[in-house]
């Protein structure tokens, strides 16, 4: 065996002992948690959410982990980037969509910032131009979460890959129109409120929180180490993105027992929700 496939093997070895051993951290973490699925969904969701029922889906008799706007914001952000990698086939895509795209994205952000500013000036008795609505406030949060997808996810090819394709991650508006019309499924099937989509709803809002969170950890680590761009394949970067999901699972965990030690409780937060 030369010396080149010598230290190779050793390293890949480090690297998957050294991801075992984190994967086995997770599954302890997950199992000694208290509660169930749900349970542990509502925590997750607390750490970025003021889940405040009224501004909240009840599906089947219980509140989602994320209120209405931010089950639009992850869920839509995680359609997003699935829609961006799988439907558009743009698996390292680290150019940003063209003008005529970034426009209607950037429509999405200003649509969400302004329909946020009109339903919080609403709750504190302040002036405001309509009522809000949960059915509104899931559609802007859904349009805003992929924007958000389409601004992170050329960010991450970008760093993560040695070799990121030049190509954009959405290319035109027809491409745009396609990830749009996935965000409007969404939007209409919570708005059913079945009750069997409670659970896939709760797993998938917390799924969306861990997966940004990871996503933006994992780039930190990459550039703060120095190791951006060095990864080839997906076995690559299974270490980084596991120590970046790590790393929010604890973010998540610290944000929560200071919340919760200050709010005693988990939805809303009084007096100033």
């Amino acid at each position: 065996m030369s010396k080149w496939s010598v230290s190779t093997f050793k390293g890949s070895t480090w690297r998957w002992l050294a991801t075992a051993l984190i994967a086995c951290v997770l599954l302890v973490v997950l199992v000694v948690t208290p509660g169930g699925i749900l349970f542990k969904a509502d925590w997750v969701g607390y750490a970025v959410c003021h889940r405040i029922t009224e501004r909240s889906f009840v599906i089947a008799g219980r509140q989602l982990p994320l209120c209405a706007r931010c089950t639009g914001t992850f869920i839509g952000a995680l359609l997003g980037l699935a829609g961006q990698a799988l439907v558009l086939r743009r698996r390292r895509a680290a150019n940003f969509p063209p003008a005529r795209v970034l426009i209607f994205l950037f429509a999405f952000v200003l649509f969400w910032g302004a329909d946020g500013f009109n339903s919080y000036m609403a709750l504190i008795g302040g002036p405001h131009v309509y009522e809000p609505q949960n059915w509104l406030r899931l559609t802007t949060g859904s349009l805003q979460g992929l924007a958000m997808s389409s601004f992170v996810y050329p960010v991450f090819n970008f760093t993560l890959w040695r070799q990121p394709s030049t190509e954009a991650n959405v290319r035109d508006l027809r491409e745009l129109g396609i990830l749009v019309s996935m965000e409007v499924a969404l939007v209409a099937l919570v708005l059913t409120e079945w009750g069997f989509l409670l659970y896939p709803l709760a797993i998938l809002g917390a799924l969306g929180v861990l997966t940004l969170l990871t996503i933006v950890n994992s780039m930190l680590l990459l550039m703060i180490t120095r190791r951006d761009n060095l990864a080839a394949t997906w076995p690559d970067a299974i270490l980084p993105l596991l120590i970046g999901f790590v790393f929010s699972l604890i973010q998540i965990g610290l944000i929560d027992y200071v919340r919760y030690r200050f709010a005693g409780m988990m939805v809303g937060a009084p007096p100033m929700w």
